[in-house]
């Protein structure tokens, strides 16, 4: 795969000569013509409401399924190719992440490490990180289910992997947690790591993606950087918090250039803003539909 300057190369690709990949359960067409990259070094959302497709595209990108028609690469090679060399650069964080309830949580880390072949010297760093340490010894069947998220993302990092799929990472966290995820997350990327993350919290996704997708009935209808996206539905007026004459709204035009420079001589303008929606607002925009 060729390298561009100065974006680096994607590890992952979805496409099909032919208008993407696609896959379908009997009858029900579940994606429909998917295209996309994935770069190497970025944080890349898939969002979509439940349904969409999300989970079942991470399960082919991992290879627990088998698309129908169009092609995967992973790490530049067709997918079908990849060896357990391959698999070991990857960690995966989804419904089907596995913890045995007899275990504790730490035995559950030493497991995963152990089947990786690396990862048990940063054991002790994780479990602490994830404020974990103190229940270190607490068999999974007795763990809440906030403790069985945090458990579960360790054991599909404790191997440090190049590639991360992340279905929903911080499900079920509490505040304190869900801000320590998005930190580990940071320092993973900063780090090199490439992350494919689904997320139902817009403000996730604003916070961790470079770049985004929104699927809606197994097709794409949106990719690009949150704010770019945002911008793209930005509402043609502005907004200005003023001293004496409280809130105005003006088109933005040559009248409006004006009244905004008469604002600032006569020292009026608070605050003045651009009208774009946030990310929830554009997912309605394009979907018609919550998340």
């Amino acid at each position: 795969m060729r390298r561009a300057r100065p974006r680096r190369t994607h590890p992952h690709r979805a496409h099909s000569r032919h208008g993407g990949v696609c896959l379908s359960f009997g009858p029900k067409r579940v994606l429909d013509g998917l295209t996309f990259n994935v770069r190497r070094g970025e944080c890349f959302g898939f969002l979509g409401p439940s349904g969409a497709g999300k989970t079942t595209t991470i399960k082919l990108l991992t290879r627990q399924l088998t698309q129908d028609t169009g092609r995967i690469q992973l790490f530049g090679r067709p997918i079908e190719h990849a060896s357990n060399a391959d698999y070991d650069r990857i960690g995966i964080l989804s419904d089907t992440s596995a913890l045995y309830e007899r275990l504790s949580i730490e035995e559950n880390l030493r497991l995963y490490a152990s089947i990786r072949g690396r990862g048990q010297h940063d054991i002790d760093r994780l479990l602490e990180r994830m404020k974990l340490s103190d229940d270190r010894r607490t068999l999974i069947k007795n763990c809440s289910k906030g403790m069985r998220q945090r458990a579960a993302l360790l054991c599909a990092l404790v191997h440090a992997p190049e590639l991360l799929f992340l279905d929903e990472p911080t499900s079920g966290l509490d505040p304190a947690a869900r801000a320590e995820v998005h930190r580990m997350l940071s320092e993973l990327k900063r780090a090199g790591a490439t992350i494919f993350i689904t997320t139902h919290d817009m403000a996730e996704a604003e916070a961790l993606c470079d770049r985004l997708a929104i699927i809606d009935r197994g097709r794409i209808i949106a990719l690009d950087a949150p704010q770019s996206l945002s911008m793209k539905f930005a509402r043609n007026r502005i907004v200005i918090t003023t001293r004496t004459r409280g809130v105005l709204e003006l088109t933005r035009d040559a009248a409006a250039a004006d009244t905004v420079h008469d604002l600032l001589a006569a020292n009026e303008v608070l605050a003045i803003h651009s009208d774009e929606p946030n990310l929830e607002e554009v997912f309605l925009e394009l979907t018609g539909r919550n998340l």
